[in-house]
Parts: C-alpha cells; structure tokens; sequence
C-alpha cells in the first residue's frame, strides 16, 4: 500500500508518494510551487523515468538480452517503492527487478531514489542505478517535475508572463516530436538566437516538447518577469531537458534526462539508443538535479 513521505526544514517542505516516488508537494513557506495533478489538464506531478525516456518506436526494441517491450518513460513511475531510510530532511526510495520487470526489460538492477531538502529553499532529486546482474545494463533516467504557473507570489501574472532564463546567451532550434512519440530532426523549432531568455509563448509547444540539449551551464530559471518568483533548474550530468506545457495548462515541465524518445533515424537495437547508459555489471551510476523556489 502506498504512504505519503513528507520532509521539512525551516522553510521548505516536500511530500513523496512511494507510488512511483513521485514528488507530490513542494512548498516554501506553505506556498504550493508543484503542479497538483488536475486530471482536467494533466494527473501527474512529477513522474520518475526509467529505464527509458520517451517513446521507443512501437514500443518494442531489441536488446543484448532479447526484445524490450516498454510503454512511454517506462515502468518505475507505475511501481511502489520501498522505503529504505529516511529523516527530517531526506527520504531514499528503492525498487529491484521483478520478473514483471524482467518479462517488458530483461535485465537486473537496482534503483534508489532520493529527495533531500539542501539549503533554505532547495530540493535535490538524486536517481541512484546500480547493475546488480552479470551483463552490461542499457538505461535511461529522468525527472518530470511540473511547476505551477503562475508561481506562488506571481499575483496578477498570466502565464504568458513568463520566461525561461539561460545563463548566458545562445542559439538553438528544437528537433520535434515525429509521428509515435519519436524524435525527429527533419524539422527544427527555433527557441534561442543570441539570447539568455526565451519569453513563454504557446506556439513555442506547437511540437509538443522542447528538447534543449548542451544548454549553457546546465541551468535554467522558469521566472514571472513582473514577480520574479519562479523555479530555478541545476541538472549538471543530464546532457537534456525537456520542456514541456501541456496545450492551455497553467504550469510548465522542466524536465532533466539522459536520453530521450527514439529518433525516427535509429534502429530498433536498444542499445543503439542515442544516450542510453551501459553500466557495467557491479557499477553504479548516480545523478542529481537540484530545484530552488524562488
């Protein structure tokens, strides 16, 4: 049976659903920043990913170890969760293979994830994968966190009012969602061109999802530029972040990955993936993003 972990410090406070190890609350000074899940728009709040990102091409992929048979970000965001130890300010969560697992993804492993309260208004989400078989381990992980907007403080801010901010300037174009939830670069959305900020604009989601890749010191701040309140982003050893909005949803999806959906120029070899991780057995691999509240 699921339970509801919540961690505090002083100001900040975060509750986990050990279903899925879903972040479903995360506040500062009682101000809800998180997304709360209205069905109307989206049910989510903030989904864990693996042992995929996105969309594998029917669904299907061949492996080192047989066929791979996963739905879109696959199967974690839909497992309980053990809870392994916890505290004040941190909760660690854990998931092994099954012969569930093992029948849509024929591998062993082990997957710990950990929420810790850093500092006065941050939160670390930390995706711990340990191969605990005999054969190379091919994955992706990611985060999903949607914030809500506007922002706590954003009073009288319409979403529109928003903006992504770089830490420097850039150029980028996009590549785009493809027929099946695959990744395409046939055709490119233009986010940035020689600029640190990208104003919020629906056209800019006509694709669906922003996949920005090597994007300037891996941060970026979702921002009221009236309040200034907002979500600042550090996701330094996730080489992608989706951004995602939903059509007409008052939030946004900053969204920290090591992979993303199948290109529609790739194979079908699982291993071939365009950022899939091969861990070798025994190894672990540990990755974390950090939220501010702003």
């Amino acid at each position: 049976m699921s339970q509801v972990v919540t961690i505090t410090n002083n100001a900040a406070s975060a509750s986990i659903d050990s279903k899925g190890a879903q972040l479903t609350s995360l506040a500062l000074d009682g101000r809800e920043y998180l997304w709360q899940a209205d069905p109307g728009w989206w049910g989510k709040h903030a989904p864990v990913l693996f042992p995929i990102v996105g969309t594998l091409r029917d669904g299907r992929a061949v492996s080192a170890q047989g066929e791979v048979t996963l739905g879109r970000h696959g199967f974690a965001r839909d497992m309980e969760h053990a809870i392994v130890s916890r505290d004040d300010a941190s909760v660690t969560f854990e998931i092994t293979d099954t012969p569930e697992t093992r029948a849509v993804y024929p591998y062993a492993f082990r997957l710990n994830m950990t929420y810790a309260l850093t500092g006065p208004a941050g939160l670390t989400q930390t995706f711990r994968v340990e191969n605990t078989g005999d054969v190379p381990l091919p994955f992706s992980v990611g985060g999903h966190p949607a914030f809500n907007v506007p922002a706590p403080g954003g009073d009288g801010e319409a979403w529109e009012d928003y903006v992504l901010e770089f830490a420097e300037p850039w150029s980028y174009e996009s590549p785009t969602i493809a027929d099946g939830g695959l990744l395409t670069y046939d055709v490119m959305n233009p986010i940035v061109d020689g600029a640190d900020c990208m104003p919020l604009t629906r056209a800019a989601f006509r694709f669906d999802t922003i996949m920005l890749e090597g994007v300037p010191r891996s941060t970026v701040t979702l921002r009221g530029a009236k309040s200034g309140h907002g979500v600042r982003l550090d996701f330094e050893g996730f080489p992608y972040l989706g951004v995602w909005a939903g059509d007409g949803a008052p939030f946004v999806a900053l969204e920290p990955w090591t992979g993303h959906a199948t290109l529609t120029s790739e194979d079908d070899i699982f291993e071939h993936k365009r950022g899939i991780t091969l861990l070798e057995p025994g190894a672990v691999d540990e990755r974390s993003f950090t939220v501010t509240l702003l």
